[in-house]
């Protein structure tokens, strides 16, 4: 992408094996995802025993889908919740990696939490603020959430301050914030694309829903970007 235009260094670069060319626009997001995760864990090695085994994943774009793929990479039962109910392309793929889908606009977290959880990780990308606040109510005892949403305005919500508080400190639980990545974490996206080609086959190219050929057709991506809302 715009190589004519930019050129850098060898040591900032990461190599995409031609068997994953298709994907590595993805690796990006990817690489926001690993990041996430790998720092859970990091964070979670205080308490030595913590074996995770439930995951909630709220929004379903690339950053979602992408979660999905690697807590089911990692062997843990994984729900994710996004706006559109089922069925769609997005339900459909989270579903192929053995995920469930469920939709907020026929189900809310108290709901999900009742009858799928709590959950050890919660890993929200929605780009909604108050989702991040809801979120912190489903965690289980030593639950860890992961926010990478970026939100502007000033929106404001009502939450249960007093109760959130005594869960954090009395259960261990822990919310921390992430964004970008460096080196490590592009060098493992690569590895766990290459892993989901084995265990998954084609469901990265699936996830590209509408590609385009280069810069030139600027103009298709654009309308694409806004017309289509299910377009990655």
């Amino acid at each position: 992408f715009l190589t004519e235009f930019y050129v850098d260094e060898p040591e900032y670069l990461v190599k995409v094996p031609n068997s994953l060319a298709d994907g590595g626009v993805l690796m990006e997001p990817m690489s926001v995802v690993e990041k996430g995760i790998v720092q859970a864990y990091e964070i979670q090695r205080r308490l030595r025993l913590w074996r995770p085994k439930k995951a909630l994943v709220l929004g379903a774009g690339a950053i979602g889908q992408l979660a999905t793929l690697v807590l089911k990479l990692q062997g843990l039962d994984v729900v994710t919740m996004a706006r559109t109910p089922a069925p769609h392309l997005k339900s459909q793929l989270i579903e192929e990696l053995g995920a469930r889908y469920l939709s907020t606009e026929e189900m809310d977290l108290s709901e999900v939490m009742e009858r799928h959880g709590p959950f050890d990780i919660v890993f929200e990308a929605t780009g909604v603020s108050w989702i991040a606040f809801k979120a912190m109510e489903v965690l289980t005892k030593n639950g860890i959430l992961v926010l990478t949403s970026i939100t502007g305005g000033d929106a404001k919500v009502e939450i249960p301050a007093d109760k959130v508080n005594l869960d954090f400190v009395l259960h261990n639980k822990v919310m921390f914030g992430t964004v970008n990545a460096n080196r490590e974490y592009f060098e493992l996206g690569v590895k766990d694309f290459a892993h989901s080609q084995s265990q998954y086959p084609g469901w990265l190219q699936k996830l590209l829903s509408h590609p385009v050929e280069g810069i030139g057709e600027y103009e298709k991506m654009m309308r694409l970007l806004t017309t289509e809302k299910q377009a990655v």
